[in-house]
């Protein structure tokens, strides 16, 4: 079947209003840096906790999660229980530490406990990881959009970064929080209207869909043993709580949302709406694998072969959906994906402003046509510089899954570094540097495949940033002792 009229109308709409509205806050974020970067803390709370949540669901939460739930269990939906103890780790700590300090830098308290050179190695390994991922997001969003439409991969690629870039330059942080909000009601309202089709799509009624599901154990959260090699329970559970507290202690893209937010209790406000609203959302997503798995058990003639795991969510899409939901539908997968490029797009430009041109420019002050003439360059870097990985990941095998794993590696020195110097008020420059270091050995023992690590990649931040911590606590605890 192919996509109707109505469907390519509905799409188009949608990529034209997003690129509209966004363009549309140029006024405001040209105003100066502090408009760009953090719209001058004017941002209503629910509009910062749509962005939050916005920013937890990607274009590989959109499909990976209906996915994983297909081929598997609610095996995934382990890790959104664990947002509640980041978000209140988040509205106790993390939000005042950062209000406090004003910055609009997540960093700044890395160089205030360390050093500049904490700061410097925190900031280019955030960089580095958000160029990965904005390649990573535009290449797993046109792959789908290829299924779909059946448009060349490097022309969505190319378009989508081009779109996303113009209207995070133009309008700033503004464009990208009040897009976020628009793009995730687009979402939830995509994702609910493919879980009641499907409920009421069953041949036999709804009752059907529970019974095929509980008869092959698709409602299960997963093993409870405790081994280290698979996903249990236990193991998606500690992996949650540690990704998580890297979201929302150290991840420019969150501790940027609550800078943008009017007074601290707004920000607190804002935070904990958006953080658990995933939580109910991510529930739909697997929720919508478990009714796929159903609806095409029941019908299996419906589902050509070859077609599983992540590829079934875009097939019914196209192929189960009336005209114009379809293109509905495709409009939230779309969202997902440009939220997640233009978050990463505004914060890195933020980073490269912040942490390298004000701290070492004498211009970094007052000239405000310097300022943005940075932020407007560090962006188009950033873009082009994402669509070019996501050209590249399709043309090598395996890149895509070395670069999660290189990711994982910069992350887990991140948050050992930052949760180390919440504990500790004056760590030893030394310690740390000899904690990181073999932190980092620890992260690429499990992460690299030459090494053959028996545990699960899920723990690999677990174990790097417990091995920072721990190194450089009794570190620096035994050379003050000496000194």
């Amino acid at each position: 079947m192919e996509l109707s009229a109505l469907d390519y109308i509905v799409f188009a709409v949608f990529v034209a209003g997003v690129l509209f509205f966004g363009c549309s806050f140029f006024r405001k974020s040209g105003s100066g840096a502090s408009a760009f970067t953090k719209a001058e803390g004017n941002v209503p709370a629910w509009v910062v906790g749509m962005s939050i949540f916005a920013t937890f669901v990607s274009s590989i939460s959109f499909l990976g999660l209906p996915g994983g739930a297909y081929s598997g269990n609610w095996n995934q939906l382990i890790f959104s229980f664990t947002i509640p103890i980041a978000t209140w780790l988040a509205a106790r700590i993390f939000i005042p530490l950062y209000r406090g300090i004003g910055s609009v830098s997540a960093y700044q308290f890395l160089e205030d406990r360390y050093g500049w050179w904490a700061r410097c190695y925190v900031a280019v390994c955030y960089l580095l990881t958000q160029v990965c991922r904005t390649g990573s997001i535009l290449l797993l969003l046109a792959i789908p959009l290829n299924t779909m439409f059946g448009w060349d991969i490097s022309t969505i690629i190319i378009a989508t970064g081009v779109l996303t870039l113009v209207f995070s330059v133009l309008g700033g942080i503004s464009a990208v929080v009040w897009t976020d909000a628009v793009q995730g009601i687009i979402l939830i309202a995509g994702a609910l209207v493919c879980a009641l089709i499907l409920t009421f799509g069953m041949p036999e009624g709804p009752g059907q869909l529970f019974r095929i599901a509980a008869a092959d154990h698709k409602f299960s959260l997963g093993s409870l043993s405790l081994t280290l090699r698979e996903p249990t329970v236990w193991v998606v559970l500690v992996y949650g709580i540690f990704i998580n507290l890297q979201n929302f202690g150290i991840d420019q893209n969150y501790i940027q949302r609550y800078m943008t937010a009017r007074s601290t209790k707004e920000a607190v406000r804002g935070t904990m709406f958006g953080s658990l609203l995933y939580i109910p959302v991510s529930m739909v997503f697997v929720y919508i694998g478990t009714a796929l798995y159903a609806y095409y058990t029941a019908q299996p003639g419906l589902l050509p072969e070859g077609i599983a795991g992540d590829k079934v969510f875009p097939y019914f899409i196209v192929h189960g959906l009336p005209a114009g939901v379809t293109g509905l539908v495709i409009a939230s997968l779309f969202s997902a994906g440009i939220s997640t490029v233009s978050t990463s797009i505004n914060s890195s430009a933020t980073i490269v402003f912040t942490d390298f041109y004000s701290k070492f420019s004498s211009r970094g002050e007052g000239d405000s046509k310097a300022q943005m003439a940075v932020l407007y360059l560090s962006s188009a870097i950033v873009g082009l510089a994402g669509i070019l990985i996501g050209l590249a990941m399709q043309k090598i095998d395996g890149v895509l899954d070395a670069w999660w794993k290189l990711s994982s590696i910069f992350s887990g020195g991140m948050l050992g570094l930052f949760l180390l110097a919440l504990v500790c008020r004056k760590p030893d420059r030394v310690a740390s540097i000899v904690a990181v270091a073999a932190g980092l050995m620890v992260i690429a023992w499990m992460s690299l495949p030459v090494f053959h690590c028996p545990i699960h990649t899920y723990l690999t931040i677990v174990f790097g940033t417990t091995a920072i911590f721990l190194i450089g606590f009794c570190l620096t605890r035994i050379f003050k002792k000496n000194e």
